[in-house]
C-alpha cells in the first residue's frame, strides 16, 4: 500500500509540475529599432529602460536591431551604456543600421555586446535570437551564412521544443535568403517570428508560422517612443504597446501556440527559369565557399584571387577553380585585393594590411593600424593607395610597406576603392565629402561635400573618369561630373536617379548609370551636361548593388542585387543575355576576354562562364 501510495504521490506531483510549466505566465519586454545617434533616440531608451526596470513582472528584455542609426562605434557604445542600466537580463541583436554603415567591418558590435545572436530557454519555450545583414554593401537583408550555420546547429538540439524566432528583418523576401531561415526553422516546432525593421506593430505570416512586427522605439511624430510587452500564457502569445511613463495599450495582436508554427504546403522559392532562355551561356566551373564574400577580385592569367568574411585571402586556379592557398587573418575582409608585380595587397577588419606573395601566399609584409579597415587598395607606380576607418588615406611602398606620406585629416571613415590619374586620388568618405589628394604629398587639393548629411556621403562608390573629368553617384540619386583638376562642378542630374553603381567604357566615351528601378543608362563621357546615349530597361526593379558595370569586349556586364548578371550591347543597349547566380547581391564582375567572365555572389558563390 505505501508503494502504491508513494506512486500515486509521485504521479500528481508530475501532473502538478507540468500544469504549473504549461500555465506559468512569461512576459518580456519586446524592444526594436532603437537607432542611437538619431536625434533624441537616447532620450527615449533611457526612458524605455527606466519604464522596464519600474515593472516587476518583466522576466527578461529582447533589442532586434537597428541599435545604432550608422553602425559607428560611439553610438553602439552608448546604447550598451544605457541598455546596462536595465535591471533585467537582456539579449540583443544586430540590425542593418548596425552592420550596413559600420566602421568597424561588423566587428565593434560583437566586442561591445558580446555576441551577434542568443539561445537560451525561458519556462518551457526557446527563444533563438539570429544576427542579419547586409554587411556593408547596400542590398536587401541577409543573414550571413555563418550565422545560417549557427540556426541549423542549434534548431537541430531543440527536439521538437516550442521555438520563438527573433531576427531584425521579417522571414520574406525582404532577406535575400530568407527561405534558408524558413527551410531551417521549419525544421523544429517554431511556433512564432518576432521582429523590427518596419518601425511598427504588424502582424504578418511566415509560410504558415506567426510573425509580428514591433514598433520602432524611436518616437518619429510623438512625444516619446515606445515598446511592445508580450506575455505568454495559455498557449497563447499577446502583444500590447507600451508608452513608457505612462500606460500599457490595449492588446492589439493575440498568436494561438497551441499548434505549430509551419504548415505542409508549398511556398515559392527562388525562380532560375531565366537561365533556360540563354543556353549560350554556361558555367565553366563553380565553388561554394565556406563563408560569404563581399568584395570584388584580382586576376592573373593564371590565379584568381578572393576574400571572405571568414578573414582568409584566397587563391584559385583561375583555369579549374582549384584551391592553390589560403592565408588567414584574424578579422572579416571587405577589401578587394590589388595585385602588382608578384605582390597581392589587401586589408582585414584586424587593423591590418597585407602584402602576400600571389604564388605562394606567404607574407612579405604587414602594417598594423590602429582600426578596423574596410576599405580597398589601388596599386600604382609601386605605390598602393589604402584609406581607413580612422578616417585616413595612406600612401605605402609596395616593396616593404613603409609609409610615404599619410593624410589623417579626413572626415568618415573610408569604404571604397580609389581612383587614381597622373595627379590625384579621388575617394569619398562616410563624412560626406569626395576628395581629390594630391598624389604627391597626399594634401586636399579640392573636395566637395553633401548637404543631406553622413548617410547619403558618396563614399561606396568607385568613381571614374575621363576628358579631364571624374564622375561619381551618390545616395542622393544624382550623378555628378566634376572637373578633375579643380574639383569644379560641371553638371550635376538627378534625372536617373542612380546611387552608387557607375562605370565607364572602354574607350572611356560612355558612363554607365545603374538607375534604382529597372534600368541601365549610358551617359556622354565627353559633354559638358548630362546627355543620354541610350538606356534600356532590365526589369530588375528595385536596385541596390553598389558594384559596377563593367565593358569588355563590346558587353556591358551589370550586377544586380537579385542575383542576377545582365549583358548588355555596347552600342545599341539592348540585352544579350541574362543569367542568375544566386538570390544574393553580385559583386564586382571581372571580364577574362574571349566571351568568359568571373563573378562572385555575397553568399559565397565563385562563378566562371562562358557566353556565345
Amino acid at each position: 500500500m505505501k508503494n502504491i501510495g508513494r506512486t500515486i504521490i509521485l504521479i500528481f506531483c508530475v501532473l502538478l509540475f507540468i500544469a504549473c510549466e504549461t500555465n506559468d505566465e512569461i512576459r518580456f519586454a519586446f524592444v526594436t529599432d532603437v537607432h542611437i545617434g538619431r536625434d533624441k533616440c537616447d532620450e527615449d531608451l533611457k526612458k524605455t529602460v527606466d519604464d522596464i526596470n519600474s515593472m516587476k513582472d518583466v522576466d527578461f528584455v529582447v533589442v532586434t536591431g537597428d541599435v545604432a542609426n550608422f553602425g559607428a562605434d560611439e553610438e553602439l557604445q552608448q546604447a550598451k551604456s544605457i541598455l546596462d542600466k536595465l535591471n533585467k537580463k537582456w539579449y540583443i541583436l544586430p540590425g542593418n543600421h548596425d552592420t550596413k554603415w559600420s566602421e568597424s567591418g561588423c566587428r565593434s558590435f560583437e566586442r561591445i555586446f558580446g555576441t551577434e545572436h542568443f539561445e537560451f530557454k525561458h519556462g518551457k519555450y526557446r527563444f533563438i535570437g539570429c544576427g542579419s545583414g547586409p554587411e556593408m554593401r547596400m542590398g536587401p537583408g541577409m543573414v550571413p551564412y555563418s550565422e545560417v550555420l549557427w540556426l541549423d546547429s542549434v534548431m537541430t538540439k531543440t527536439v521538437g521544443e516550442p521555438v520563438i524566432y527573433l531576427n531584425h528583418y521579417p522571414i520574406n523576401e525582404t532577406l535575400a535568403n530568407w527561405y534558408k531561415i524558413i527551410d531551417i526553422l521549419k525544421k523544429g516546432n517554431t511556433q512564432a517570428i518576432l521582429c523590427g525593421h518596419g518601425h511598427k506593430n504588424q502582424q504578418l505570416n511566415f509560410e504558415g508560422i506567426p510573425g509580428v512586427m514591433g514598433r520602432a522605439n524611436v518616437r518619429g511624430k510623438d512625444e516619446t517612443g515606445g515598446y511592445n510587452l508580450v506575455t505568454i500564457k495559455n498557449d497563447s502569445i499577446f502583444f500590447a504597446e507600451r508608452t513608457p511613463g505612462i500606460e500599457t495599450h490595449e492588446i492589439w495582436n493575440r498568436v494561438s501556440l497551441k499548434n505549430p508554427g509551419a504548415d505542409d504546403e508549398s511556398y515559392p522559392r527562388p525562380s532560375y527559369d531565366i537561365n533556360e532562355k540563354y543556353p549560350e551561356v554556361k558555367e565553366l566551373w563553380s565553388l561554394q565557399d565556406s563563408s560569404d564574400i563581399v568584395s570584388g577580385m584580382a586576376v592573373t592569367d593564371s590565379f584568381c584571387f578572393y576574400t571572405n568574411t571568414r578573414g582568409e585571402i584566397v587563391a584559385l586556379n583561375i583555369n579549374s577553380g582549384n584551391l592553390l592557398w589560403k592565408y588567414q587573418t584574424a578579422g572579416k575582409i571587405f577589401s578587394t585585393p590589388a595585385y602588382s608585380n608578384k605582390m597581392l595587397v589587401t586589408a582585414s577588419t584586424d587593423g591590418s594590411v597585407y602584402c602576400l606573395d600571389a604564388s605562394s601566399g606567404k607574407l612579405i609584409w604587414k602594417v598594423v593600424t590602429s582600426k578596423p579597415i574596410v576599405a580597398s587598395p589601388v596599386i600604382d607606380e609601386e605605390v598602393v593607395y589604402m584609406g581607413s576607418s580612422e578616417g585616413k588615406m595612406s600612401a605605402l611602398s609596395l616593396a616593404d610597406g613603409t609609409l610615404i606620406w599619410e593624410n589623417a585629416t579626413l572626415e568618415g571613415f573610408i569604404e571604397t576603392q580609389p581612383l587614381v590619374d597622373d595627379i590625384h586620388i579621388y575617394f569619398g568618405s562616410w563624412g560626406g565629402y569626395f576628395y581629390a589628394l594630391n598624389k604627391a604629398d597626399g594634401t586636399i587639393d579640392w573636395q566637395w561635400k553633401s548637404k543631406k548629411g553622413q548617410l547619403y556621403s558618396p563614399a561606396a562608390c568607385t568613381p571614374v573618369s575621363a576628358h579631364g573629368k571624374v564622375f561619381i553617384v551618390d545616395p542622393e540619386r544624382y550623378t555628378t561630373a566634376f572637373d578633375a583638376v579643380s574639383g569644379k562642378q560641371i553638371w550635376r542630374s538627378n534625372r536617373y536617379e542612380g546611387r552608387e553603381s557607375i562605370g565607364i567604357s572602354e574607350d572611356k566615351s560612355l558612363i554607365y548609370v545603374k538607375t534604382m528601378r529597372d534600368s541601365v543608362v549610358a551617359l556622354s563621357a565627353e559633354a559638358d551636361e548630362c546627355k543620354l546615349e541610350w538606356a534600356v530597361n532590365c526589369e530588375f526593379g528595385f536596385e541596390l548593388d553598389p558594384a559596377s558595370a563593367v565593358e569588355k569586349e563590346g558587353v556591358v556586364f551589370v550586377p544586380c542585387d537579385n542575383g542576377c548578371i545582365y549583358a548588355i550591347d555596347r552600342n545599341s543597349g539592348q540585352i544579350i543575355w541574362i543569367r542568375k547566380l544566386s538570390n544574393a547581391l553580385i559583386n564586382p564582375i571581372y571580364p577574362l576576354g574571349n566571351r568568359q567572365l568571373l563573378a562572385s555572389t555575397m553568399d559565397g558563390k565563385i562563378i566562371r562562364l562562358e557566353y556565345k
